[in-house]
């Protein structure tokens, strides 16, 4: 459906009410996650999978549609180190919410990440028209905790005015990192 563009966000849970429901324990929700992960490992992207886990096992099966990427990338959201770990040992991104971006560049700063490693921050709020220096200050500290991307959120009073903000976005971030108008 995607065309092989793919990325899958997935979050523990933090709601007991939630494990409830579904009838699952809530303290192993951890360990849980953890197994869910590499079963969607050995799954997303083949099609006659296999595993065996601490709480899921599977063969004997097909997946049709699978993904058409060979490795599709999972994103994991959270607020605590446990889920950056999580994030940079089973996983290629994080996108932590409800953190200041100190906090956040203080949790990376105690992790080795990978090469290609995602960090999604976001970036609300912006109005690169009206004050393009606020919004350039709000890019640039968004780099400097560590995203690799931003999930830039412009101010608009009408869609014209949206479009205008987003191209006058692009020229600001293009200006910001050296490559305007590419």
């Amino acid at each position: 459906v995607s065309g092989g563009r793919l990325i899958l966000g997935l979050g523990v849970g933090t709601l007991q009410e939630e494990f409830d429901l579904l009838d699952v324990p809530f303290t192993d929700r951890g360990a849980r996650a953890d197994d869910s992960l590499a079963a969607l490992r050995a799954a997303l992207s083949e099609r006659v999978p296999s595993y065996r886990g601490m709480y899921f096992e599977f063969s004997d099966m097909v997946v049709e549609p699978n993904a058409v990427q060979p490795r599709v990338p999972l994103w994991i959201g959270g607020r605590t180190p446990r889920s950056l770990r999580r994030a940079c040992e089973l996983a290629d991104g994080w996108v932590p919410f409800g953190l200041s971006f100190d906090d956040v560049q203080a949790m990376l700063g105690r992790r080795q990440l990978q090469s290609g490693f995602e960090v999604v921050l976001p970036a609300a709020g912006l109005d690169p028209i009206g004050d393009p220096d606020r919004t350039r200050r709000r890019l640039d500290r968004a780099v400097s905790a560590g995203a690799t991307i931003i999930g830039a959120g412009v101010t608009a009073e009408s869609v014209d005015h949206y479009c205008e903000q987003l191209e006058a976005l692009t020229e600001l971030y293009g200006e910001a990192f050296g490559n305007a108008g590419e």
